[in-house]
Formats: structure tokens, C-alpha cells, sequence
């Protein structure tokens, strides 16, 4: 991963440290429901991502990261179905508890580990995925949204390596009965709607099996249509989350850049490719891709985040150096990992 690098974030660590005790009182009314558990591990990743780039030193630091290995794990946190994009801090939090916890702890802190550093490898990241998913249907049972977030789960498992047999999986799962398909989300559920209607049609690239499972879905929506419709006319899409800009005025990355600064590097990095410069630029591209992770990790929904990770991807791929893959290989993983239903995303996974 690309060094870290030091930035400001307008959030105070305090008043999200209170944040996160809000959301654990509100579990502790509702009877702690799957999703009460999914609100509290964002409110704690909120806290933890403040305390790691504001006050490391904190005492509550340690504090929030010891929370994050033990809620993580309860919840089967995996990168490829959270929406906080957050491995980092998982990394970060999982790493100082193998450092300072006993051995029960570390075991847990390794396994988070795992995930967090699958991010690069989308075979790994598919696998942990469905595994943690269906650890979540031995704990919660039936819940609604553990159901979805299995299907979830093999559908980008799917998307991400083009395996089809995730595919499958997805389709079977989401042919039960009790499997609430109004209630897929628009993130990934209209382009799963679409593969299972192309897949009942008789579409070319899909199995029988798939062709009897879409078929169920397909007759299931059609009874709940109107219901589906109404739970998903308000759901936030993944490019509406991204509604925030970082001030133009803040720099990030070592060399201090401002998104106008990394738009303005990103030129000229081409530009001198274009002249054939090659691995000559290759010091370069490398801090630029820190300045954007760096971006990434204090203005997570920056609407100009997408196509910031897409462009330096783009432009590292020119270099053949290993420092210029491996960070691409981490704008790559970030952008399809953690943004997955961003235009950019879907431009990279069908190319």
C-alpha cells in the first residue's frame, strides 16, 4: 500500500466517539438486529478512521481499534459487501490489536487481516466474501438483510472475477421463497434483475439450472413489483452517496497535493509519457497515487474520487516499473473493491 500520509479531516474524533455510543444505546433498544450491528461498526469505523488521522496518540485510539476487531468479527466484516470503504483502518486497527492484544484477540485480528488484505486479490475476496455471508446466516437466521447480503456477496463475487459459478449461486439463493427481492437494492439489484431476466429468456451463457432459478425469480418480482418499486424508490444509488468534495484549499499525500493539484499532475505525468519518458515518471505516478489514497481515506464519498482512482490507474498501467503496478494495483482494487457501483468501477471491470 502506498505510505500513509498525513491529512486533516473536518470531523471531530470526540463528537464521533459519542456518535458511536448513540448507535450501541439504539442496538441495545432494538435487541441488537443484524442491521442495528451494521450501523454501530459504521459508527465505530467513523470514530476509528478520526482517531487514526487525527490523534493516533489518543488514548481512545486503542480503545476504538480493540472495538473494531471484536464488532468486525462478530459481524463477519468483509471489504467486498461493507459500504464504508474502510480496509485500511481495518488493516490499521486489526495490526495494532496482533501487536497488543492477547491471543484470542490476535487470532481475530488476523483473520480481519485476511480480509482487509484480500482486497487485491478478487479470487481470495469472492471466497471470504460468501464465507463470511453465510457465517452471518448461522448467527442472524433469516434476516432479510443477511439474505440480501448473501446474494450480495456472489454477485460481486461474480462481477469482480467473472466467474460464473458465483453467478449461480446468486441465482439459487435468490430463488427461495422467503428471499426478499423487492427489497434489492439499486446498488446491484437492478443488474442482477436484468441477468436474471436475460437468463429466463433464454439468453445465451447461462446453465439450466440458472435458466430454472431466474425463472422463480423472475415470477417472484413480478408478483411484488409494485412493493419492489416503492422499497427501492428511495434508496440511495452508490453515486448519490458520493455528494461530498474535499476544500479546495486542503493537500494531501506527501507532496502535498489538492485535487486540482492531482488533476494538474495527471496531465503532466501523461504528457510526458506521451514524449516517452516512461519509467522516468514512474517516482512520480507513484506519489500521486498516495496524495489519492490519501483523499480516499479522509473524504471517502468525494465525488471526484471515482474518476481520480480511474485516471491514475489508467495512467500507471503506461509504467512498467514494479513501484508503478503495484500502486496501480491498489488504485484498481480500491475503485472496484470499495466503489464498485461507480461508473468508473463498471468502465474497469468490463474492460
Amino acid at each position: 500500500m502506498p505510505l500513509r500520509a498525513n491529512a486533516d479531516i473536518v470531523a471531530d474524533p470526540a463528537t464521533l466517539f459519542a456518535q458511536m455510543k448513540a448507535a450501541y444505546d439504539k442496538g441495545q433498544q432494538h435487541g441488537w438486529h443484524y442491521i442495528d450491528q451494521v450501523y454501530y461498526l459504521s459508527s465505530i469505523f467513523n470514530a476509528g478512521r478520526a482517531y487514526s488521522l487525527q490523534h493516533p496518540d489518543d488514548p481512545n485510539y486503542a480503545v476504538v481499534a480493540q472495538l473494531t476487531v471484536d464488532v468486525a468479527t462478530g459481524l463477519h466484516y468483509n471489504p467486498l459487501t461493507n459500504h464504508d470503504a474502510v480496509p485500511w483502518y481495518v488493516h490499521e486497527a486489526a495490526a495494532y490489536v496482533v501487536a497488543h492484544g492477547g491471543a484470542t484477540e490476535v487470532q481475530k485480528a488476523q483473520n480481519l487481516l485476511e480480509r482487509a488484505n484480500a482486497e487485491t486479490t478478487p479470487v481470495t475476496i469472492a471466497r471470504l466474501a460468501d464465507e463470511d455471508a453465510a457465517a452471518n446466516l448461522r448467527d442472524f437466521g433469516l434476516d432479510k438483510d443477511v439474505l440480501l447480503s448473501q446474494v450480495e456477496a456472489e454477485w460481486r463475487g461474480f462481477v469482480l472475477t467473472k466467474d460464473s459459478s458465483w453467478r449461480t449461486l446468486a441465482f439459487a439463493h435468490a430463488a427461495q421463497s422467503y428471499f426478499p427481492v423487492e427489497q434489492l437494492p439499486t446498488t446491484f439489484g437492478n443488474d442482477f434483475i436484468d441477468a436474471a431476466r436475460n437468463a429466463a429468456a433464454g439468453v445465451d451463457g447461462y446453465g439450466p439450472g440458472d435458466v430454472v432459478n431466474a425463472k422463480k425469480i423472475m415470477a417472484h418480482l413480478k408478483s411484488v413489483a409494485p412493493l419492489r418499486l416503492i422499497g427501492t424508490v428511495n434508496a440511495q444509488s452508490h453515486a448519490g452517496l458520493m455528494s461530498t468534495l474535499a476544500p479546495a484549499d486542503e493537500y494531501f499525500g506527501r507532496m502535498g497535493m489538492s485535487v486540482i493539484g492531482m488533476r494538474n499532475e495527471l496531465h503532466r505525468i501523461n504528457q510526458y509519457l506521451d514524449a516517452g519518458y516512461g519509467d522516468r515518471e514512474s517516482n512520480a505516478g507513484v506519489l500521486l497515487a498516495e496524495a489519492v489514497d490519501d483523499l480516499h481515506r479522509v473524504y471517502p464519498r468525494d465525488r471526484d474520487l471515482p474518476s481520480l482512482l480511474l485516471a491514475t490507474y489508467q495512467t500507471l498501467q503506461r509504467m512498467r516499473s514494479q513501484e508503478a503496478q503495484k500502486s496501480a494495483q491498489v488504485m484498481r482494487s480500491i475503485l472496484t473493491i470499495e466503489y464498485q457501483d461507480t461508473q468508473q468501477a463498471r468502465q474497469l471491470l468490463s474492460s
